[in-house]
């Protein structure tokens, strides 16, 4: 299993809006999340910046987000997202959310 967290904004006028789209996730893509391994998913907020932490349970992480990226259900629901959301600067290519460093972790 690996750990992943990813910064991102949100637009301060959207954030009701991204917020209320999350309290009602449409159900394929939670089955799409599901699909691809991913457990433990939770975005929070802070001040215009959305953190999201997710753990990662598959053998192959670049061929499951493939595999989310080209559901088009999920592809609709990323249309909706991306307006209410803005990149923080020097991403990697190809990259929406920011990806963190862990750089401390105890069970």
């Amino acid at each position: 299993m690996k750990r992943y967290g990813q910064l991102i904004r949100v637009k301060p006028e959207k954030f009701e809006e991204y917020k209320a789209y999350h309290a009602k996730v449409w159900p394929d893509v939670l089955d799409m999340i599901r699909q691809c391994h991913i457990h433990n998913y939770s975005i929070f907020h802070k001040d215009g910046l959305l953190f999201a932490y997710f753990e990662y349970h598959g053998t192959d992480f670049e061929a499951d987000m493939a595999k989310m990226a080209a559901d088009p259900k999920t592809q609709e629901w990323w249309d909706i997202m991306m307006p209410m959301q803005a990149p923080l600067p020097n991403l990697a290519a190809g990259a929406w959310w920011a990806d963190m460093e862990e750089v401390f972790h105890t069970e």
